[in-house]
């Protein structure tokens, strides 16, 4: 082929091939940009028939495919539907590079450990690690070897890393995680590798957090070590049951004893995990007894908790008598200073309140709020006693608002739309956004439509916001999603019914979407999936219809609960009852009612457990200011402790704040 000009493609010196007369430069060049890309840049009316003409000479059917696309689009025809992505292009590329592979065609080098070899392509290996891109491009010698020995890694862990270059996938499980993340990390297999990471921080459980903080410490991995430490913090009751916990090193139990990130229910839950470390190897650990008892805060513990204490072997077992007698006393001093001792918890991400208001029957003199409050810390008193420890953390720079929607995206706090009551109502489009970091808002485009009552989901980095009233009489069937790189509304397809004050949450990519009300103000049980492209489908309804409640996603299921119902007058009432839905088998089932009603109130999932804050009593039209938490393994619902400002129509979420905001 007669050379015309320089080409962006690295040819080997030595081989030469003649494509023949209709394969030109710029046809050859659309062909292989397609193949490293996906996609034909340059591919427009001019270049057209010299890629297809490029194409039809190499055997390329997707190029023609796709020159085919443009001629419609000279043509003024449609684009066919089915036309396939970038994404897509580049994964049937990959496919193609695998059969190859599987043919062993094209296999220009051998791995070979322990006598087991491996047949790949050389240019693969370099694009998917860093190490064997060091070693075919730096001018090592293996650059010119057929054959290259890696008598320091196991073949069963190569033959997996190989498999995923050539497929983009990796099977992982608990049994070769370790062993396959610790080659990708030596060979430096990165999208492996984060695949590796992904499974361990997803896939983590009591079980297994432990043996992920000793893999993350040797490896000197900082975030994963974070991460599992965290993790082991948060579920400490479950772990401290497991067989991994009664080998802990003595200085890594120290250091979670004394952590302000230990969640536990009971300082009971402490003693008895520092009982079983001790007696799992009592002749070395015996020693460390008292030490590690100091980290008890016995005087928290209730009467019947304490009997508990008393009755522990150690005592008699192993002549500490004197240890109990001056736990007792600590114990007893409680009396003496009631309410002055608790166990103070720092959470990872912070629960965040924005807006609401204090409820009054004249709508004349209710005052939304402008107020942020944030959770500093949980405590731990006596026995059930807990509660929150609230502290302002700024106010919004816009209206005051309520019935609201609050979503983190990205790390920033959006909030959008709402009422006003200065007088009268007011129906906000207004839409304004919190940089923690920055401690700083911005305004961003208004909602397209006004809109209360609504709720408000992120999806694939975007927020969508759904249904909703426009107007106290008039609600919507409405859909809208915003696009943060380009700050701008755009309509979505709409619900099959108008719809507000129902609840929406996300599990595995999905908006699933509960109760509210339609247009005739009908109180619904319905529960369905909304899909932007695909529209509705409806699933198995509640067992009552509800609005004004809480939904969120907790352990894979939907955790309905609070709100109002109908009785059998069709009269609004308290709706007390909860209500779990398993997307598996599509089905609902019953958890603990509420102790108090909770209309209107915010919920969040804080620490694998369900917060409902606040709301208003149907039945009286009073204000509910206190936060009820359920816990899940347990089956419990407990008393957090009051709201610090708005109780009514308020929003929660969580959110990472830097430190100087949050001490």
């Amino acid at each position: 082929m007669e050379r015309r000009e320089r080409r962006d493609v690295d040819v080997h010196p030595e081989i030469s091939i003649s494509l023949g007369p209709e394969v030109v430069s710029e046809g050859l060049a659309g062909v292989l940009e397609f193949a490293y890309t996906g996609t034909i840049e340059a591919l427009n009316r001019d270049t057209l028939a010299k890629i297809q003409a490029a194409a039809t000479t190499l055997g390329v059917p997707r190029v023609l495919e796709l020159c085919c696309e443009e001629e419609k689009i000279k043509t003024g025809e449609e684009k066919a539907e089915n036309e396939v992505s970038v994404d897509d292009q580049m994964k049937l590329t990959l496919q193609s590079i695998r059969q190859l592979w599987n043919d062993r065609v094209g296999c220009d080098v051998e791995l070979e450990i322990g006598g087991t070899l491996f047949h790949v392509h050389r240019v693969l290996l370099a694009a998917s690690s860093d190490y064997f891109r060091a070693m075919f491009t730096s001018g090592m010698r293996e650059c010119q070897q057929l054959c290259v020995a890696l008598p320091f890694v196991e073949a069963d862990e190569l033959e997996a890393l190989i498999d995923c270059s050539y497929s983009g996938s990796l099977l992982l499980n608990w049994a070769c995680v370790f062993e396959i993340t610790g080659t990708a990390l030596q060979l430096q297999f990165q999208c492996a590798l984060s695949m590796c990471f992904r499974f361990l921080k997803e896939e983590m459980d009591a079980r297994s957090c432990l043996d992920v903080v000793s893999f993350a410490e040797a490896y000197g991995i900082v975030e994963l070590t974070e991460i599992a430490n965290d993790f082991v913090l948060r579920h400490f009751q479950n772990v401290a049951s497991t067989p991994k916990f009664q080998d802990m090193p003595a200085e890594k139990l120290r250091k979670y004893l004394k952590s302000n990130a230990l969640c536990v229910p009971s300082e009971l839950v402490v003693f008895k995990a520092v009982l079983d470390w001790i007696q799992a190897c009592p002749s070395q650990r015996i020693g460390l007894t008292k030490e590690l008892l100091n980290n008890v805060y016995f005087p928290l513990m209730t009467f019947t908790e304490f009997k508990e204490v008393k009755k522990a072997k150690l005592w008699t077992e192993h002549n500490m008598e004197t240890l109990y007698l001056t736990i007792l006393d600590n114990f007893c001093s409680y009396n003496d200073a009631p309410g002055t001792l608790c166990r103070v918890y720092h959470p990872k991400d912070i629960l965040v309140l924005v807006g609401g208001d204090q409820i009054s029957v004249d709508l004349s003199r209710r005052i939304p709020s402008l107020e942020m409050w944030m959770v500093n810390s949980l405590r731990n008193y006596t026995g059930i006693v807990k509660n929150l420890k609230w502290k302002l953390l700024g106010e919004m720079p816009t209206i005051p608002r309520l019935s609201h929607e609050v979503a983190v995206l990205a790390g920033k706090l959006y909030v959008v739309g709402g009422q006003y009551y200065p007088g009268r109502v007011f129906v906000l489009n207004l839409v304004s956004r919190y940089d923690p970091h920055q401690n700083s808002w911005e305004r961003l485009a208004d909602l397209q439509e006004k809109r209360c009552n609504f709720s408000m989901v992120v999806l694939e980095g975007m927020l969508y916001v759904i249904g909703g009233d426009t107007d106290p009489e008039i609600n919507l069937d409405s859909v809208e999603r915003y696009c943060p790189n380009t700050d701008s509304w755009s309509f979505a397809r709409p619900l099959d019914m108008t719809l507000s004050c129902h609840a929406a949450t996300m599990l595995d990519g999905k908006i699933f979407i509960s109760g509210g009300y339609q247009c005739r103000y009908q109180c619904l049980s319905t529960m369905f999936t909304y899909d932007p492209d695909r529209g509705t489908t409806f699933l198995a309804e509640m067992s009552q219809p509800r609005a004004y409640h809480c939904m969120e996603t907790l352990n894979g299921h939907m955790y309905v609960a609070g709100g109002l119902t109908l009785d059998e007058n069709m009269t609004s009432i308290n709706q007390l009852t909860c209500e779990v839905y398993d997307p598996v088998t599509d089905t609902w089932s019953a958890f603990p009612n509420l102790p108090i009603p909770h209309v209107g109130a915010a919920s969040v999932v804080l620490e694998g457990m369900l917060y409902v804050l606040g709301g208003y009593c149907e039945e009286n039209f009073r204000e509910i200011s206190l936060v009820h938490r359920y816990e899940p393994t347990s089956h419990n619902w407990q008393n957090m402790g009051k709201m610090p400002g708005p109780n009514n129509e308020t929003r929660a979420c969580l959110l990472h704040l830097p430190d100087h905001l949050r001490h």
